[in-house]
């Protein structure tokens, strides 16, 4: 199929993608738009692996104040460049990351952070209730491990299914963003803070309401 201007142009507009790299992927899938839409997401996010260990120092200190005031987050992520860090795209991925740790509270950025003598406590707990409740012992190591994975994902930011679209993580958001920029990103920090914490009161489901304000 004749790859046409028109094509390439549409490709551009749906992926952010440069012009060559559009021309690139619709040439390979014979003009397949959708296709061509999935060749170059995989393209992007194999090259933003490649980008991780660069450093990022620059990047933006972003915060999210929950409507009725009852949250805060304030959150640090850096990219490679200051002219990067005020591209609109980086902005607005700062702010869902911040709306997702003000809904979800995360607890540690990345399964790294995790201190040795949190994650040894979980498994005892974890590999205690499968022995008595007569799970054979072959099989308690996998027991262990799938509940350490569930326990990630409840508690680090980066390991957490994505509030406005559970079909992916936030590093694959974060990775998307990276390809699409063409520059290291990392989520360095973040704090919390709800009123009253600390302070017995009554329940508040706080991931609802947050979702409210983000349709």
């Amino acid at each position: 199929m004749a790859i046409t201007t028109e094509m390439i142009k549409e490709l551009r507009e749906k992926t952010g993608s440069g012009m060559m790299d559009c021309k690139k992927a619709l040439t390979e899938t014979n003009g397949d738009m959708e296709k061509s839409i999935a060749w170059l997401r995989e393209k992007g996010i194999a090259s933003a692996d490649k980008k991780s260990s660069r450093i990022a120092a620059e990047g933006i200190v972003d915060s999210y104040i929950h409507a009725a005031g009852r949250v805060g987050v304030l959150i640090e992520v850096n990219i490679e460049t200051d002219f990067a860090a005020k591209n609109e795209d980086f902005k607005r991925l700062v702010r869902d990351l911040a709306m997702q740790v003000a809904a979800m509270n995360p607890k540690w950025v990345s399964k790294d952070e995790v201190p040795a003598e949190e994650l040894e406590k979980e498994a005892a707990i974890i590999r205690n209730k499968a022995l008595n409740e007569g799970k054979p012992e072959k099989i308690v190591d996998r027991i262990v491990e799938g509940s350490l994975n569930k326990f990630y994902e409840d508690n680090c930011l980066l390991e957490m299914a994505y509030v406005k679209d559970d079909s992916k993580k936030i590093s694959m958001l974060v990775k998307e963003m990276i390809a699409r920029i063409g520059e290291n990103i990392t989520v360095r920090r973040f704090v919390r803070f709800e009123l009253g914490e600390g302070i017995q009161k009554k329940e508040e489901n706080f991931a609802e309401e947050v979702m409210k304000q983000i349709k």
